[in-house]
């Protein structure tokens, strides 16, 4: 881990769960980096995922695919200065059927679920950590399952532009129409008739 990249997770942890330096100095040997090309697999469908990673750089997509039509379907969508991981297979330490992967070129910081379990029972701050990324996902999967049963498909476009306003730059009209849960024809009316008003 490089001084810049340990200012930008330092900074990070501080501002999520308000550890303080003795928190910061005690995980330190335990972040590794970790570099992920453009279009591979943070994690693997049907695999363990045994790391929390801190996206530095990048942009990467967790989605599944349906076995029976083998269709894919985007759940969410990470950038930078997040923290990555696929929760329900972290804590339980039991096969994953989402996938997370690269949407670009992308670096990260990452710590094993080993090691923070480790710093769960030696620090109060650490304990917190994983219960507030606990909280993290819980409400971004609620928010989402809200989203799809109470949001026009133009209110969940409107509501990723104002998440993630430079997603369209970064990610391809497929892989948004896919996340709102429409074809490509339906995303582009619903791009023009938000450009229009």
């Amino acid at each position: 881990m490089s001084p810049s990249q340990q200012t930008v997770l330092h900074h990070q942890l501080r501002e999520f769960a308000q550890l303080t330096e003795a928190d910061l100095l005690l995980a330190e040997p335990f972040w590794q980096s970790r570099a992920i090309p453009r279009h591979d697999l943070f994690t693997f469908s049907h695999s363990v995922c045994r790391h929390v990673g801190f996206v530095l750089k990048g942009m990467f997509r967790v989605y599944y695919t349906d076995p029976k039509t083998e269709q894919e379907h985007n759940l969410y969508f990470v950038a930078e200065h997040t923290f990555l991981t696929s929760l329900k297979s972290l804590l339980t330490q039991t096969t994953c059927p989402y996938l997370i992967e690269a949407l670009e070129d992308t670096e990260l910081l990452v710590i094993e679920h080993d090691r923070l379990r480790e710093l769960y029972q030696q620090s109060h701050g650490w304990e917190r950590f994983g219960r507030l990324l606990a909280e993290h996902y819980f409400l971004i999967n609620q928010t989402r399952s809200e989203s799809l049963l109470t949001q026009s498909a133009e209110e969940r476009y409107t509501d990723l532009l104002t998440r993630q306003p430079d997603i369209l730059n970064r990610v391809s009209l497929g892989h948004i129409a896919s996340y709102l849960g429409i074809k490509g024809p339906s995303l582009s009316r619903i791009r023009a008739q938000v450009a229009h008003r």
